[in-house]
């Protein structure tokens, strides 16, 4: 995984956050929407780089900022936790608001799950979304994940049980996948 700290992709970069980033993920992290279903919301931008320090780059492995390229600027973050006895990894991720709906997160999860399955040779990723957050499943269903349930009043969040759904793509599947794009042809 070490080897693999930088992916580059079509309009993105994923790599290490760094404390250079505080700014830009100040930005998005002390917005109460952005942040609504994720993490409670930055008060200082002392507290993003504590976030930084510690959770980013304290083990920074398959942990990445998600930088666009044009205007190289950190729009969020994605990582890859892996249980290496069970070969599979949990995929999280932020996003910048001003950054939704333009195909971001699914270009950088969509490199992430190539990087799992091929590089890594995993045999699962999931993701999970707080039932409030349907965005969050539109990226995992975009992805090829498949709604494999509900964890009922997982964890505390601001206060509140939440109740999370539990997305799953096997090997299998994304290969399968795959092949179907590479043979389909677009008119």
């Amino acid at each position: 995984m070490v080897k693999n700290c930088r992916i580059d992709c079509k309009r993105i970069i994923l790599r290490p956050v760094t404390m250079e980033d505080a700014a830009d993920m100040f930005e998005y992290a002390s917005d109460e929407e952005t942040v609504l279903h994720v993490f409670e919301k930055h008060k200082s931008i002392e507290e993003t780089e504590n976030a930084i320090a510690h959770y980013f780059m304290a083990a920074p492995t398959g942990r990445f900022a998600i930088e666009q390229k044009e205007i190289n600027k950190m729009i969020g973050t994605i990582d890859l936790r892996i249980v290496k006895e069970d070969q599979i990894a949990e995929l999280g991720y932020t996003l910048n608001k001003k950054f939704w709906g333009k195909g971001y997160m699914n270009e950088a999860a969509t490199a992430l799950l190539k990087l799992a399955f091929e590089t890594l040779e995993l045999e699962k990723v999931f993701a999970m979304h707080d039932l409030q957050n349907p965005a969050s499943a539109n990226v995992m269903t975009r992805l090829g994940m498949q709604r494999e349930g509900v964890l009922r009043s997982h964890y505390i969040h601001k206060g509140n049980r939440v109740d999370m759904a539990y997305y799953g793509i096997l090997k299998e599947e994304y290969v399968q996948r795959k092949q179907n794009k590479e043979t389909s042809i677009e008119f």
